[in-house]
């Protein structure tokens, strides 16, 4: 398998293991799109870039209330949830769910996730 395509088998497996997960992105730290399982009508590219600027203003804040290194960025509507978590020095996690989703699940296979995108790149 490719290095794109096992970056893929992680977002279905997080997919999969977390039915409430209803889209997953690998981006870059620049903001650029590696990999994604995304619905159709959702434009990578844009998802990508929204989540450099989350992760920059997160990293901002985070230092500047002297909160140590940051760790994910959570974001909570009324319709469900946005997060991002990173996935080594150069790649980011972000994942979209329901408002339903059990928080601890998604926050740990995200992190397991998280540490194989890391080790694929």
């Amino acid at each position: 398998m490719s290095k794109s395509e096992n970056l893929e088998e992680i977002l279905k497996d997080l997919e999969a293991s977390v039915p409430e997960v209803e889209a997953a992105a690998i981006v870059s730290v620049e903001g650029l799109p590696i990999a994604s399982a995304l619905p159709a009508d959702v434009d990578e590219t844009r998802v990508a870039a929204m989540t450099a600027a989350m992760l920059s203003l997160g990293e901002r804040a985070a230092q500047e209330l002297k909160k140590g290194e940051l760790e994910q960025v959570f974001i909570r509507g009324n319709e469900g949830y946005i997060f991002v978590m990173s996935a080594g020095p150069n790649a980011v996690l972000t994942v979209s769910a329901k408002k339903d989703v059990k928080l601890g699940l998604v926050f740990l296979d995200m992190r397991r996730s998280a540490q194989r995108i890391a080790e694929l790149i």
